[in-house]
């Protein structure tokens, strides 16, 4: 019987180089990274391939993530093994400290309280200066949205009225509550941004 082919996500696959190219702006050569909604664990395999400083944490709040970013990510030596890990939940104490976390794509197809518990969780994981590095899509207050993130908010709110684009604003209020503040914002291709915030 041929293996089962692994969950992949074609977004993921378009986006990883051009969010590693930023990645390797904003992040030191030598880093511990958490990461939170590692997905399909593309993320995690394609950076830490990539860049074998970096001593990647993946986590996700689905069991059923757990076993394909095992497999995805076997025989890299800087990828940990991935961690169940609810933002909503306690985060795991085992976890321990991190130069910085990373988060893709999950506050929009998430409830808002997520943001919250999201910022909680990473400003007491992050070591002083640590960095919290969010890519996904915003509404950003002054700019206009582009047509193509307006409907895919309105198809979000559609599937599930708790889901949809976030602004900017209301998540740098959520981070701030946490010590944390937004030092970079990096406009990515498909009208998405790399937002990085800053444990003060």
């Amino acid at each position: 019987m041929p293996d089962t082919p692994l969950p992949f996500s074609p977004a993921a696959e378009r986006n990883q180089g051009p969010i590693l190219d930023v990645l390797r702006r904003l992040l030191p050569a030598e880093a511990a990274v958490l990461e939170i909604a590692s997905g399909t664990g593309q993320h995690a395999a394609h950076f830490a391939r990539q860049q074998p400083g970096w001593q990647w944490q993946p986590t996700d709040a689905d069991p059923m993530a757990l076993p394909t970013i095992v497999t995805r990510c076997q025989g890299q030596p800087n990828v940990r093994p991935p961690v169940l890990l609810d933002v909503l939940a306690p985060w795991p104490e085992a976890l321990g400290r991190f130069d910085a976390v990373y988060c893709a794509n999950m506050l929009h197809i998430s409830p808002w309280a997520t943001c919250a518990a999201l910022m909680r969780g990473a400003a007491a994981r992050l070591g002083a200066g640590g960095v919290l590095v969010i890519y996904g899509p915003f509404i950003v207050e002054g700019q206009p949205t582009a047509p193509s993130n307006l409907a895919f908010d309105a198809d979000l709110r559609a599937r599930d009225s708790r889901w949809g684009l976030r602004r900017l604003d209301d998540v740098a209020r959520a981070a701030r509550a946490e010590g944390l503040e937004i030092e970079t914002q990096v406009d990515m291709p498909a009208n998405n941004l790399v937002v990085l915030f800053r444990r003060r």
